[in-house]
């Protein structure tokens, strides 16, 4: 009986060195001029995925990204690191789409997708930090949830327990399947690519990709079908084009700007009562505290 893992990543802009030219007009980011990167979040994710594998040596892993065709990148990561194959929705209807509508579009490919067990994503998008694709995804899909995982307890083919990294402490959940996880940071760090991997799927690409390509890697392909990454249109998911991209995003972000804080002053205190107080007087006359 085979168990299906599907693990929703994304390409970020590295938002580490945001500079004054990183808002278009329309209020989306241009990423452009950002360098992309896998999602870190995403990372612990698909490790995750890898360490039920580990335990389900039959599961098939499937990672899910949306966006432009260099987003095939984070699939072909995915793939050396153990995953089995990817899916990218790329479609120019599809850009400028927030939350709401990202979520839309991943809930229809995983429709697609069906049957499935798992379903599990990082908590959130360094690009964002909203947190909302997971949760949104599985009220869509109409499965239970469970956010904040860090660790692996148990999995069989029928339930999954998790652990749970909490505000205030940590929680142990039961859950049935299938339902959708989102993970923590605090979550294992993935492993590293493994080199026959990268031997093996050095040469994935999507269509697109093969069609800017300047070698010519038809006869490959042919004899490799594995080496093909699957691209999905909206029209392939049958979404409907008005809920995705801009008419279909509530959402707007009106200015970024890169935030560095600066200490304008040092105090050093002693570990006497007076200075403490004084301290303490201090926080609350600027209202740092209180």
């Amino acid at each position: 009986m085979s168990f299906r893992i599907i693990v929703m990543a994304k390409q970020v802009p590295d938002t580490r060195n945001v500079g004054k030219d990183a808002m278009k007009a329309d209020g989306t980011v241009n990423r452009a001029i950002l360098p992309a990167i896998y999602n870190p979040e995403d990372l612990n994710a698909l490790e995750f995925a890898l360490k039920i594998k580990d335990h389900l040596p039959d599961a098939e892993i499937i990672l899910l990204t949306m966006g432009p065709s260099r987003a095939a990148e984070i699939i072909r990561e995915a793939l050396y690191r153990g995953a089995d194959k990817g899916i990218l929705l790329t479609d120019r209807r599809f850009a400028g789409s927030d939350t709401l509508a990202t979520s839309y579009a991943l809930a229809m490919a995983i429709k697609k997708l069906q049957p499935f067990d798992l379903v599990i994503a990082g908590r959130q998008a360094i690009d964002g930090d909203t947190a909302q694709v997971g949760p949104q995804t599985a009220e869509k899909l109409g499965l239970p949830q469970i956010t904040y995982a860090e660790n692996l307890e148990s999995v069989t083919l029928d339930e999954i327990t998790i652990r749970r990294r909490l505000e205030r402490g940590v929680e142990t959940v039961k859950c049935p399947l299938p339902v959708l996880i989102t993970v923590n940071s605090s979550a294992q760090e993935c492993r590293p690519r493994k080199a026959k991997r990268v031997m093996q799927f050095k040469h994935a690409r999507t269509v697109t990709e093969l069609q800017e390509e300047t070698r010519d890697y038809t006869e490959l392909f042919d004899q490799r079908p594995y080496l093909t990454i699957e691209e999905w249109s909206v029209d392939d998911v049958e979404a409907m084009a008005e809920k995705l991209g801009l008419s279909g995003s509530p959402t707007k972000v009106k200015k970024i700007e890169n935030v560095v804080f600066k200490a304008k002053e040092t105090k050093i205190i002693s570990d006497s009562d007076t200075d403490i107080d004084e301290m303490m007087r201090d926080l609350i006359d600027s209202h740092v505290l209180g």
